[in-house]
């Protein structure tokens, strides 16, 4: 079999277009932090399916008890296995539906609806003033755009939007939607915007991803987080 063939029988699934009728929950939303290779077996030895670029979205289920391998959901139906190590496993399922899958946060309440909502968007460009969630967008402008979607009306700016809202003033405390404000050095003030996922995860739009993505709270962004609000239950 020609590699080519290979390759377009088993790239995984992307999980903006998969399509399946029956409403069934299909895995977690993961994301790879580096570049990883799927397998076709739990093994390093086994033959190699595909090469994972670093932030590229997978559909990935638990798969042995010591957790060294995530079982990866591919485009023809069948598994790979890729190194856990490599994976992010975000809060939310990857559940099928007639056009394309949904995700469900374990949360629940219009803040969860939010967050979920703006998983829509991943892979928008970032475009500095941007507001157009599909076609180019910055990171409060995202913001303000997702919270309009329920009625909600924000300040353009990160700065402005951070004195709007509930405090939310420890970390424990986050919950799903609560709205995510970083200090920027180079300007001295708040400079930059999130939505908060679950479980340590956000979703922004940045200059450094190049567009909407998901990152984790590291260090390096709690050591940046001056401000955490709430809009909604």
């Amino acid at each position: 079999m020609k590699l080519s063939r290979l390759i377009l029988g088993l790239l995984l699934v992307c999980v903006f277009a998969v399509t399946w009728a029956d409403g069934r929950v299909l895995g977690n939303l993961g994301q790879a932090t580096g570049s990883v290779l799927i397998k076709s077996k739990a093994s390093d030895r086994s033959a190699t399916y595909y090469r994972v670029r670093p932030y590229e979205y997978l559909v990935v289920n638990s798969y042995d008890k010591a957790g060294v391998w995530f079982k990866v959901l591919m485009s023809d139906g069948r598994s790979g296995y890729v190194r856990s190590s490599a994976v992010a496993k975000l809060p939310y399922q990857v559940t099928s539906a007639s056009e394309s899958p949904s995700y469900s946060n374990y949360g629940g309440g219009s803040g969860s609806a939010i967050a979920n909502y703006s998983l829509k968007f991943i892979g928008t460009p970032y475009k500095w003033g941007g507001n157009d969630p599909n076609a180019g967008i910055d990171c409060s402008g995202f913001v303000k755009q997702m919270y309009g979607t329920i009625g909600v009306s924000l300040p353009r700016t990160a700065a402005e939007q951070a004195l709007v809202g509930q405090p939310v003033t420890r970390l424990e405390q986050l919950v799903p939607g609560d709205r995510l404000y970083f200090w920027e050095n180079k300007r001295q003030k708040i400079g930059h915007c999130g939505i908060y996922l679950g479980r340590g995860y956000f979703v922004h739009s940045s200059v450094g991803k190049k567009g909407v993505s998901t990152d984790y709270l590291t260090k390096k962004w709690l050591q940046i987080l001056v401000a955490a609000r709430r809009s909604v239950s």
